[in-house]
């Protein structure tokens, strides 16, 4: 009901993406994630037969080599969501080949949330491994969303707990993850 809402309401504006399934975890398998896909995708495209869906892979979005191994057809502007967090070991391990897996068998992959703390969002910031992974889905061709904008205590968030702004906010406003993430971001503007 909520993506049919969603669907009639926007279908006519093009900046408009859905993401169906937001970090499917807690066992939940790529079968499982599928036949819901296809039945939201289904009620998605009646309204929106353009938009872009972006669908959540198992393991908080990060096995999109499952998804690479059987994805979903009979529809266009699908894309899969991947997750990572640059200062988690973890992540460091393993999701570089999980990505590449994805990739090498043409899977469209969004990384629809990241960080440069670990996966709790907090922990240090880790802009080393930070700029591997964006030179990674740079690589890759992989467009990708910083998380988290927010005055959060946590050291994922981009803007200082003391700051108490809205919007306008200035370089000082910002902590070490969000300045290094506006800096980067404003690099790719020629």
């Amino acid at each position: 009901a909520f993506f049919k809402t969603m669907a009639k309401r926007y279908a006519d504006l093009d900046h408009v993406i859905y993401e169906i399934c937001n970090e499917p975890n807690g066992g939940t398998s790529w079968t499982q994630i599928k036949k819901y896909a296809k039945s939201v995708i289904k009620t998605i495209r009646t309204y929106d037969k353009n938009g872009i869906i972006i669908v959540g892979t198992p393991t908080w979005s990060q096995d999109v080599d499952q998804a690479a191994a059987s994805p979903i057809t009979g529809y266009k502007n699908l894309m899969y969501a991947f997750h990572f967090y640059a200062s988690d070991n973890d992540h460091n391990r393993w999701l570089t080949s999980k990505i590449g897996t994805a990739i090498s068998k043409g899977l469209p992959v969004f990384v629809s949330e990241f960080g440069l703390s670990q996966a709790d969002g907090n922990g240090n910031v880790d802009l080393t491994k930070a700029a591997e992974w964006m030179r990674r889905c740079d690589d890759y061709k992989v467009s990708y969303c910083v998380w988290s904008l927010s005055n959060d205590y946590r050291s994922s968030s981009l803007i200082k707990s003391s700051c108490s702004k809205t919007s306008g906010w200035s370089v000082d406003d910002l902590t070490t993850a969000g300045q290094y993430i506006r800096n980067h971001y404003r690099s790719k503007v020629e």
